[in-house]
């Protein structure tokens, strides 16, 4: 598709938050760069990375930050929330600690981004699922389905399986919801960057 054919479009500014050690970093710089590091080091603070992906000819750009898990940076990642058009949830579906702590981060999320912040769940490592699953599909499922969550997803930083899918899928639940939102009010929802077809060609990553 040409650029000439992309209409110009919104720029989403997305959160990933869950324990320390889930893949949250790994999943991110998967989507944005297309690599996995297995040794990739604990995030201090916050990582950043962005991505533009097109919606129903639209270009939609997703502004990433991936916050850190321990609670010694827990006062200095809160600020991002701020704005926040969406949050990915994440755990690790082999280890069931990393699911149970979801409570704490979700109201975590709620308190410092609004209760009409969209959620997407996302269980990291699939590709050790086979042999060292904890956290059962229909479990993971039912908790996001009881919370009112806006997405679920099993995936693997790994092996990039259903990584593009958590991105796309979620932006598409955004963009949906900015569509709504315009057609309602027939103004541009609250801080969002409208972004024009020609910054597809600036580079983009982690930084």
């Amino acid at each position: 598709m040409s650029a000439q054919e992309i209409q110009a479009g919104v720029q989403f500014k997305l959160l990933i938050i869950g324990d320390s050690g889930v893949g949250k970093s790994c999943f991110l710089l998967q989507f944005t760069e297309g690599v996995f590091k297995e040794d990739h080091t604990v995030t201090i603070g916050v990582e950043y990375g962005a991505k533009n992906i097109t919606i129903s000819n639209t270009l939609v750009k997703l502004q990433i930050w991936d916050t850190a898990g321990q609670e010694d940076y827990r006062s200095i990642t809160r600020t991002f929330y701020r704005n926040a058009h969406g949050i990915i949830l994440m755990y690790d579906l082999t280890n069931l600690q990393t699911f149970e702590n979801l409570d704490t981060w979700l109201n975590e999320a709620k308190q410092n981004a609004g209760d009409d912040v969209m959620i997407f769940l996302v269980g990291n490592v699939l590709d050790l699922a086979d042999e060292e699953r904890e956290v059962d599909t229909d479990i993971a499922e039912k908790w996001a389905e009881e919370n009112k969550l806006d997405g679920f997803l099993e995936g693997s930083a790994k092996t990039a399986a259903n990584v593009t899918e958590v991105f796309t899928k979620f932006g598409e639940i955004l963009f949906k919801k900015y569509q709504n939102q315009t057609t309602v009010t027939e103004t541009r929802p609250p801080d969002l960057v409208i972004i024009k077809p020609t910054d597809t060609k600036k580079k983009k990553g982690c930084c």
